[in-house]
C-alpha cells in the first residue's frame, strides 16, 4: 500500500490586521442571560476522518469513505452503509475505457457503477487509489 500525500495546509493564515474581521466585546460574566438563549443543543458527531476515494465523470461518481459506499448515476444516489456490505469488487470495463466498481449486500444483492475514465490513463492512477482505500476501511475483503 501506498502512502496518501499529505493534507494541505489550514491556508494563508489569519489576515492583516487591517482587514481582520471586528469582534464585539464580550459581555461582563454579572449580566443578566438574554431570552431565548438556553442550553446549547447537541450537535451531531463528526465522523472521523479517513481516507476518501472518488470517481467522477459526466453523468456517473463513486464515493468511497468512512461512511461506505456511495453511487452517484443520472442524478441518483445510492448509499452503502459499511454494516451492510458484504464486498466491494472493482476492475477496468472490456474496452479498458471505464472503472466497473460493484457492491454486493449482506442479502446478496448485487450493485454496479461504471465510471469513464477520460483520460484513460485517470484509470491507472484510481486503481491503486482504490485499493488503498478499501483495504484501509475492509482489510479482510
Amino acid at each position: 500500500m501506498s502512502e496518501q500525500p499529505p493534507a494541505p495546509g489550514p491556508g494563508f493564515g489569519p489576515p492583516p490586521p487591517q482587514y481582520a474581521p471586528h469582534q464585539a466585546p464580550a459581555p461582563p460574566p454579572y449580566a443578566p442571560a438574554q431570552p431565548g438563549y438556553g442550553p446549547v443543543p447537541p450537535q451531531p458527531q463528526q465522523q472521523a476522518a479517513g481516507p476518501e476515494f472518488l470517481a467522477v465523470d459526466k453523468r456517473n461518481a463513486v464515493v468511497v469513505d468512512a461512511s461506505g459506499v456511495v453511487f452517484e448515476m443520472y442524478g441518483l444516489s445510492v448509499e452503502f452503509r459499511w454494516p451492510e456490505i458484504r464486498s466491494v469488487h472493482y476492475q477496468a470495463s472490456p474496452n479498458g475505457k471505464a472503472l466497473m466498481v460493484a457492491v454486493v449486500h449482506q442479502d446478496g444483492r448485487f450493485y454496479e457503477c461504471v465510471v469513464e475514465a477520460k483520460p484513460r490513463a485517470r484509470l491507472r492512477e484510481w486503481f491503486p487509489q482504490l485499493a488503498w482505500v478499501l483495504g484501509h476501511y475492509r482489510p479482510a475483503g
